[in-house]
């Protein structure tokens, strides 16, 4: 093979191969908080997840390790998700009256694990 064949297909080759894969072709999906959500959104629809929703909000509880930052728009983006996970194989969404998105970067840090359910 010419020197110059190696040259272009080797990297084309590597990053193939080190591009993550899915076996089902699903690519994995969190629901947040919109930054364009308002207070009273965000309020509301935490209000509806871990209410009536049934959503596990435990660990947004205080001395839990989502509690920290302590601010809406985060425990808003923990609640959303768990409702989310929960519910999205029985048709739920992630919307919350356009207070939520979806997102394919994992939410989680330091202990707080959002859960995914595929």
């Amino acid at each position: 093979m010419s020197s110059f064949l190696l040259r272009i297909l080797l990297p084309v080759l590597l990053l193939v191969v080190t591009l993550p894969q899915k076996s089902n072709g699903e690519f994995e999906q969190w629901c947040v908080a919109d930054v364009q959500a308002t207070d009273a959104e965000l309020q509301a629809a935490i209000d509806y997840t871990c209410g009536e929703g049934g959503a596990d909000c435990s660990k947004i509880q205080e001395n839990q390790p989502c509690y920290f930052p302590n601010t809406l728009k985060d425990h808003a983006s923990y609640a959303f998700n768990a409702y989310y996970q929960k519910f999205k194989h029985n048709g739920a969404s992630c919307y919350f009256n356009s207070a939520a998105i979806t997102t394919e970067k994992d939410p989680s840090y330091g202990s707080c694990h959002y859960d995914y359910t595929p």
